[in-house]
């Protein structure tokens, strides 16, 4: 497999388990419908360890254009390939939202309020003011890329343990559960340009019943503020470790 390929497979199967979650706890009629805020940040914790599990040894599981950024930024990974990884990871989250959708399929049309659909898709603001949610965007992406180098760094290893293989991917999930828990409110963690502009663009063109708009006037936020906060995050690290 390329890791082109394992890009795409891997951010789906992202995407798939993490809207996944959302949509359980959010569609009408769901099983899981007002199950809460936890099983949504433990949905996505368990998202991303299964995914990093999935690709991790053919493509490094960047899975989101903000750790591809960061770590390219800080010579950690080669700039020839950026463009395609994050070609791949749009694309995984595009495939991700339209497989939600087809795994939700009855419950659209018993959910009327267009927020909540939408929501299962990407994420939106608790309190819509530009410059709070930019910020906490790149508050939270700058402490998921960070965090990342740092469980991966050779003193948090036990040599010959395996630990790297075994547990980092395991590791990287209870991070993105801290953020979510921590910092996931103002705006819903997007922290991952792939993560919600792909889901985003299903949105904006599966025939999702009364689905409303794509919210497009914010859509630029969760991409541009994980981004900046991906760079910040990988270059911090680089400076002080």
């Amino acid at each position: 497999m390329s890791p082109f390929v394992a890009e795409l497979i891997g951010t789906t199967i992202l995407v798939v388990l993490g809207n996944g979650v959302v949509a359980n706890v959010l569609l009408h009629k769901s099983k899981g419908q007002n199950s809460g805020w936890i099983v949504i940040t433990t949905g996505w914790a368990l998202a991303v360890a299964v995914a990093v599990y999935l690709v991790n040894p053919i493509s490094g599981a960047h899975l989101n254009p903000a750790v591809t950024l960061g770590l390219a930024a800080i010579g950690r990974f080669p700039w020839t390939q950026v463009p395609a990884y994050i070609v791949a990871q749009m694309a995984g989250g595009f495939l991700g939202g339209t497989i939600v959708w087809l795994a939700y399929l009855p419950h659209w049309e018993p959910t009327e309020d267009h927020a909540t659909k939408l929501a299962v898709f990407c994420t939106a603001p608790a309190l819509r003011r530009t410059a709070p949610n930019l910020m906490t965007e790149v508050i939270g992406t700058f402490v998921l890329v960070l965090g990342v180098l740092a469980i991966l760094r050779p003193e948090n290893l036990v040599p010959n343990s395996g630990f790297e293989k075994g547990f980092a991917p395991a590791l990287v999930g209870l991070l993105v559960a801290s953020i979510g828990l921590s910092l996931g409110g103002p705006t819903g963690y997007a922290i991952n340009p792939a993560r919600d502009l792909g889901p985003r663009l299903a949105h904006a063109v599966l025939p999702v019943a009364g689905k409303g708009g794509s919210d497009w006037g914010y859509a630029w936020i969760p991409v541009v503020g994980p981004l900046i906060g991906g760079v910040l995050g990988a270059v911090f690290f680089k400076l002080f470790w």
